[in-house]
């Protein structure tokens, strides 16, 4: 049963970087489709980057050209790197994991109830 912690959340002022990490255990983060979310008050859960089965990276417009996802196969660990942080990108931040090889839009399109293994959330506030 893989399982996923979430650190590096934080608070920060506007303009400013973070890297989240997202450690799993019970399986090699190599193979999974993984995603990471976020929620802030009020508002519907957002999916806003994609690792899929073969690491390609999809990211939501919204953060694109200032977040980047990747993968450590060494550490096991998934990241986030939040790059020119706005007030806007305060939220909970969640990872997930799927296994069963998907690539693509088969794990792009994946929405945050369709994962099955999903973390406990780390929080982000940005201040303006």
């Amino acid at each position: 049963q893989v399982q996923l912690v979430e650190s590096g959340g934080g608070s920060v002022q506007a303009g400013g970087s973070l890297r989240l990490s997202c450690a799993a255990s019970g399986d090699t983060i190599s193979r999974l489709c993984m995603s990471w979310f976020r929620q802030a008050p009020g508002k519907e859960r957002e999916r806003i980057a994609s690792s899929d089965s073969a690491a390609n990276p999809n990211l939501a417009d919204s953060v694109k050209g200032r977040f980047a996802i990747s993968k450590d196969n060494a550490k096991n660990t998934l990241y986030l790197q939040m790059n020119a942080l706005k007030a806007d990108d305060t939220a909970m931040y969640y990872c997930a994991a799927e296994g069963g090889r998907l690539y693509y839009l088969q794990c792009f399109q994946r929405t945050y109830t369709d994962f099955s293994v999903r973390g406990q959330g780390t929080q982000v506030t940005v201040s303006s």
